[in-house]
């Protein structure tokens, strides 16, 4: 599909116009080589172990040794950015001041859904590696989920603009993609063509969520929600189409081979008794659940070709971070305490 001629960027029909607030205050996230940057914004090392609370306050920067390798990008329970080994993720972490709702890096591109209680806005922010904004896109309602291709090109971000959760048909939700290579902007996919079943298909419920990218930077998954159901959706951001695969598939997530895709499918097709953390193969069709028996209400990431980390909510709004094999094997694993949104680096 890389061979489509890319579009020209949508304007915003009403660019000053506020984003509904969200109610919490975000900043940044980060990436591998953002997370050498990270000593230039005052971050520091904490120390914890995998049971312990992650440190919600910053030490100075003359503190900070950064260590060389792969790390793990995540949230603490107030929105910090942090990064740790991803080998030894109950070792040192370094802590960022700086905060978002929603993260994920890739590739020197930082993305990070921003919601300022105090101004009332929510900002999709795309960083460069040294943590400068390259691009500021309002956004309305409440951050949801947030993506980066591989490449770091493709940003992509859901927000709840009525409602706040998915186990309910009350609700609407509004995901947009930016191309920072071209600055191609489309800030809901709503405007772009359904098939359906092979046919073309138009209806006023039509919402998306959680998008995934491929490696050719154009071809994207997501979900597509219409009359009760919930498609797995192959896109193609050039052409402005999507066509459904299959149903019952939310919060796709693509393995880095390209081969399988994580999802949360709907216990017994019933999204309302919770989801079961799964994993499709596009080859097969086949669809392995995985030994998380628990509800997972989050779009899962690859740490490697065949782990999966994701966020598993407390009663009172905190998280911790979890994963768990992607073959229907072995057991679910602590990762850290008071973290989210994880983002495998390097």
């Amino acid at each position: 599909m890389t061979t489509q001629p890319t579009v020209a960027a949508e304007s915003d029909p009403n660019p000053s116009a506020a984003p509904r607030p969200s109610g919490r205050t975000a900043r940044i996230a980060t990436t591998v080589a953002a997370a050498l940057a990270l000593a230039a914004v005052a971050i520091g090392y904490a120390r914890h172990s995998s049971s312990a609370q992650a440190p919600d306050t910053a030490v100075t920067a003359e503190t900070v040794s950064l260590a060389p390798g792969p790390r793990l990008l995540t949230l603490t329970s107030t929105g910090q950015v942090t990064t740790v080994g991803k080998a030894d993720p109950g070792g040192a972490r370094a802590v960022s001041p700086t905060k978002c709702d929603r993260a994920y890096a890739a590739a020197g591109t930082v993305a990070c859904l921003y919601a300022d209680g105090a101004l009332g806005t929510v900002t999709m922010r795309v960083l460069s590696p040294d943590l400068k904004e390259r691009k500021a896109i309002p956004v309305s309602g409440v951050p949801n989920r947030v993506r980066v291709s591989a490449s770091g090109r493709m940003v992509s971000w859901t927000s709840f603009v009525g409602g706040d959760s998915y186990a309910t048909l009350n609700f609407a939700t509004r995901t947009g993609i930016y191309d920072s290579r071209t600055g191609t902007l489309f800030k809901t996919l709503e405007t772009f063509s359904v098939v359906k079943d092979g046919k073309p298909y138009q209806a006023s419920d039509v919402n998306y969520w959680g998008v995934t990218f491929t490696g050719d930077d154009n071809t994207f998954y997501a979900t597509l929600y219409t009359k009760g159901h919930r498609y797995l959706v192959q896109g193609d951001f050039a052409a402005r189409t999507v066509r459904t695969l299959r149903d019952r598939v939310e919060c796709p997530s693509l393995s880095p081979d390209g081969t399988m895709i994580a999802f949360k499918a709907p216990v017994e097709g019933d999204s309302t008794r919770g989801w079961r953390l799964s994993v499709l193969d596009l080859k097969t069709g086949r669809v392995t659940e995985t030994a998380e028996t628990r509800s997972v209400d989050d779009q899962a990431a690859w740490l490697d070709g065949s782990t999966l980390a994701y966020a598993q909510q407390h009663d009172d709004g905190t998280k911790d971070l979890w994963s768990v094999p992607a073959d229907g094997f072995g057991k679910p694993r602590l990762l850290l305490r008071n973290a989210h949104s994880p983002a495998a680096l390097g």
